[in-house]
């Protein structure tokens, strides 16, 4: 019976441990090659003959170094010799053998490299001498194995992922569902990634399907039951008889075969599908991968309420090197030549917790466990040396997947991240293998992550891991907006932010910065989130940070603004994100990292203080005001049909309209929301206020229309909807200004770099997609349109995505203005401010959209622009603003100084009335 693959891989190190390390003098080829064959426990006087003569073509003798009739021929040269030059000599060596000794393979090799020919399949395999465990089941057929005829494996990727989703897909249409459901394809994941890896000997699970299951299928589940119950089996406990394709399997233990499930039930295709899976290369497997896994066979909509966004390998990098990696690396590399500060190095790694509070299928752990392990090797390289007999390395290795914890709401992401972790841990002991040169492996599992299937939001984290215990929180919890949370998560919002003042309008994400500034109170944890940019911009600032810095104290350390990620997972939609690390005491020096280009590589910037717009600056959040803080004109909302589209009209409409009934002509008023004023589109609806009654009782269509808005409001949900059914004639929310006014739309794409806004006579309806500031000046439209405030819109209104939502109560009303003004200033600004809107007029006929496009701004219109900058910026301060950053930093601290006066007298006036 041929050696187990584990034995063989045990041998293959140390034969190559022992000649990478012999002199060139003692070098002696059939010595190599002897112990070579003894690797795959075959003695090589029984099967092959050293210099064997053999006529080459040209009729002259030659001696060929080994043959192994009808299996293998081997020329074997010196250190550093020819090998294309050896392999002539081969194939001419060929030609004199009979046919029955025809080799299948022909190997080449020189001490260090080898070169093996797989003449059937017509494929060439290179590696070097301290690869061969890798590559030894390459050899299979010297040991005594079948030889396979392997087609050319695929990486585990996105593939995998789908092929999973369609056996889950099959599995459950036959009723197979819910926990059983989770643990099956766990485990099945699992032994697809043993097969490949060295846990298992290599393919045997793939051949265990192909070789003891029918074709239909009819009898998989059985057999897998049967595989699932010896993984659990340690070797003295199996029947004495057992078959040895089952016999074969090691002992797993770990629990993940613990429990015994409901036996399945496959079909033909269904069998397919696992052969097709296991013929993928999962050795290559990347952890992100087990994210995909889980998003492909989610069901849509519970992906979305569960605000499950995946996180590619790269931007989990960027989490965990700025929380904690850069600063071990930091202190290895001060500290890697002193051997008793290495030694204490390595014992504080190894004893380094990690708490991945939403932590889905474990991709943050998964990382970070496999970057610690990364660098424990380094330690190992320094410290110890493997040749010295009493080094072993399984008593070197301390860092272990019981370092890492994680709670997770639901249950199968919560069993993956546990598979996960494992499979990470026996690939960093192959790594350990292959550089020290002792065959390392964990079997059976002993360790396991700490992952938890619990609410993160309704558990003290504490009875996971005392904080005293702790070192790092890091992941990416939930996203979802205000109108995409479910009654369980308002549930949670009710529990974790009762009592912080503002709470209505947070992101459910906000939860866990809450929840784990509590936790790190009076201690040294540091923690770092993914989250949607939207609780660092807008409203939501001041609702989350005020709590975070007046409450717990909390400092920002590093910060990642706005980037955009998304990856291959099916459905996957891109999102905008950004990341913070903060901790309960202070740093001297903090990070951020900027991003030109969303989609690219950051720039890292070193700052003394990031503030929660993560811009440097201090701690403060700008807060919802009902009034601007400087002496300047409202800015007003605009006005609410709440009519079902009843009121309004496109020109075509208003035409076939005014056809049909002319008197109603003098209702219909311009109406101008974002979209008509950016894409120079009209639009028109009836607007009633003052209306003479009897004389809209004249136009029958309209009253029709004016019935249609009232039966639509009485069947709203909202209370105050359906009492505006009593008057249907009216928007439900009037603020139309009685004067000329500026307009800004609420919305409007990041790419531009100006906001267009613009002057309207009052008879211009202005819809709630809009804001109007009447009696606004030349002046004031100035200011607004200027680089000034768009720099301030940039940093402190809401978003959606990417693109602007401006708001009058967060952006207008917090916004400083010039703190002191020359009439000659004022004049300068109107009149750059005029030059703008005569630039615009020279193309009558393109929307401010193609005007304001970055690629299609036209030169006068960029010019008009510039000009009325520098004009404002004079108005701040004589000096210039090399850039953004310093002209937002310059903004914040004059809104600090404007508000310190403001806050003193709100503070007053609550005593007074108090």
């Amino acid at each position: 019976m041929p050696l187990s693959w584990n034995e063989i891989k045990s041998r293959a190190v140390k034969f190559s441990k022992d000649w990478e390390s012999a002199s060139e003098e003692s070098a002696e080829s059939q010595t190599f090659l002897n112990e070579f064959f003894e690797v795959f426990g075959i003695n090589r006087r029984r099967v092959a003959t050293f210099e064997r003569p053999v006529k080459k073509i040209d009729g002259r003798e030659g001696y060929i170094d080994l043959l192994w009739p009808g299996k293998i021929l081997i020329e074997h040269k010196s250190k550093g010799k020819n090998l294309e030059k050896a392999k002539n000599q081969a194939i001419a060596y060929s030609f004199g053998l009979t046919e029955a000794e025809l080799p299948k393979y022909i190997l080449l090799c020189d001490f260090n490299k080898f070169r093996l020919f797989d003449l059937d399949e017509n494929i060439q395999h290179e590696f070097l001498l301290k690869e061969l465990v890798k590559h030894v089941s390459l050899f299979g057929f010297i040991a005594g194995y079948e030889k396979r005829i392997f087609k050319e494996e695929d990486p585990v990727n996105i593939e995998a992922a789908e092929l999973m989703g369609k056996l889950h897909d099959k599995l459950k249409s036959i009723n197979y569902k819910g926990h059983d459901l989770e643990v099956y394809l766990v485990r099945l994941v699992f032994c697809l990634f043993a097969d490949d890896t060295n846990i298992f000997n290599k393919d045997i699970f793939e051949d265990y399907i192909k070789l003891q299951t029918k074709e239909d299928g009819s009898d998989l589940a059985a057999q897998i039951a049967s595989l699932f119950f010896i993984l659990n089996k340690p070797p003295e406990d199996r029947l004495k008889n057992l078959n040895e394709s089952l016999s074969d399997f090691p002992y797993v233990n770990g629990k993940l075969f613990e429990e015994v499930l409901p036996q399945a039930s496959f079909d033909k295709e269904m069998r397919n599908i696992l052969l097709e899976s296991s013929r993928l290369d999962w050795g290559k497997i990347s952890p992100a991968v087990f994210g995909s896994l889980f998003q492909a066979v989610m069901n849509p909509e519970e992906r979305r309420s569960l605000g499950a966004h995946y996180t590619s390998e790269k931007n989990i990098l960027k989490v965990i090197n700025s929380l904690f990696l850069d600063d071990l690396n930091k202190e290895f590399k001060d500290i890697k030549n002193n051997h008793k500060q290495l030694l204490n190095f390595h014992e504080k790694i190894s004893h380094l917790k990690f708490l991945d509070p939403a932590c889905g299928c474990g991709n943050f752990l998964v990382i970070a466990y496999r970057e610690l392990r990364k660098l424990e090797i380094e330690i190992l390289r320094i410290l110890y040396d493997p040749d010295k007999p009493q080094f072993n390395i399984k008593d070197m290795v301390w860092v272990d997947i019981d370092q890492f914890y994680g709670i997770e709401i639901e249950e199968w992401p919560a069993r993956i991240s546990e598979v996960a972790m494992w499979l990470m841990d026996h690939q960093m002991n192959i790594k350990v293998s292959e550089e020290f040169g002792d065959y390392y492996v964990r079997l059976p599992l002993k360790k396991i992550a700490n992952i938890v299937n619990k609410n993160a939001l309704q558990i003290d984290w504490e009875t996971i891991i005392a904080k005293d215990k702790l070192s790092y929180i890091l992941g990416n919890p939930p996203f979802s907006g205000k109108q995409l949370q479910n009654e369980e998560q308002k549930k949670d919002i009710e529990k974790v932010l009762s009592g912080v003042k503002g709470s209505g309008i947070l992101d459910y994400v906000t939860c866990w910065y809450i929840k784990a500034a509590k936790y790190i109170q009076d201690s040294r944890i540091k923690v770092a989130f993914v989250s949607t940019n939207s609780i660092s911009q807008g409203e939501q600032v001041g609702a989350l940070w005020n709590e975070l810095f007046n409450n717990y104290k909390i400092k920002i350390h590093y910060a990642h603004r706005t980037f955009k990620w998304s990856n291959e997972a099916r459905g996957n939609a891109a999102v905008h994100v950004i990341i913070i690390g903060f901790a309960n005491y202070d740093i001297s020096e903090k990070r951020l990292f900027e991003y030109l280009d969303i989609q690219g590589e950051p720039h890292e910037i070193k700052v003394k203080n990031v503030n929660p717009y993560l811009v440097e600056g201090k701690d403060f959040a700008v807060i919802i005001r009902k009034n601007p803080i400087n002496n300047v004109p409202k800015m007003l909302k605009g006005s609410q049909p709440t009519d079902d589209g009843n009121f309004l009209m496109s020109e075509e409409e208003k035409i076939e309209f005014v056809k049909l009934e002319p008197q109603a002509l003098k209702f219909i008023k311009p109406f101008v929301s974002a979209k008509e004023f950016l894409h120079y589109q009209k639009r028109w609806c009836f607007w009633l206020v003052d209306a003479n009654p009897t004389e809209i009782k004249q136009c029958p269509h309209l009253i029709k229309r004016i019935e249609n808005v009232r039966e639509f409001r009485l069947k709203s949900q909202k209370a105050a909807t359906v009492k505006w059914a009593q008057i249907p004639s009216r928007f439900t929310e009037n603020r139309q200004p009685k004067s000329d006014y500026v307009l800004m739309p609420s919305h409007s794409s990041e790419n531009r770099k100006y906001v267009p806004i613009g002057f309207f006579s009052k008879e211009f309806i202005v819809p709630n997609s809009c804001f109007s500031i009447p009696n606004a000046t030349f002046y004031h439209f100035g200011i607004l349109t200027s680089i000034m405030h768009n720099a301030w819109i940039k940093y402190t209104c809401g978003r959606i995505k990417s693109d602007y939502r401006y708001s009058n109560d967060i952006v207008y009303n917090n916004f400083p203005w010039p703190e002191s003004t020359t009439d000659k200033q004022i004049k300068i600004v109107e009149e750059k401010a005029q030059n703008i809107l005569d630039a615009r007029k020279e193309f009558p006929n393109s929307s401010l959209a193609d005007l304001y496009d970055p690629l299609t701004m036209p030169p006068s219109l960029v010019k008009a622009h510039q000009e009325l900058d520098k004009a404002v910026d004079l108005c701040y301060r004589p000096q210039p603003f090399p850039n953004e950053t310093k002209r937002i930093e310059f903004l914040f601290e004059l809104y600090e100084k404007y508000t310190a006066g403001l806050f003193s007298k709100e503070k007053h006036k609550k005593s007074k009335q108090k």
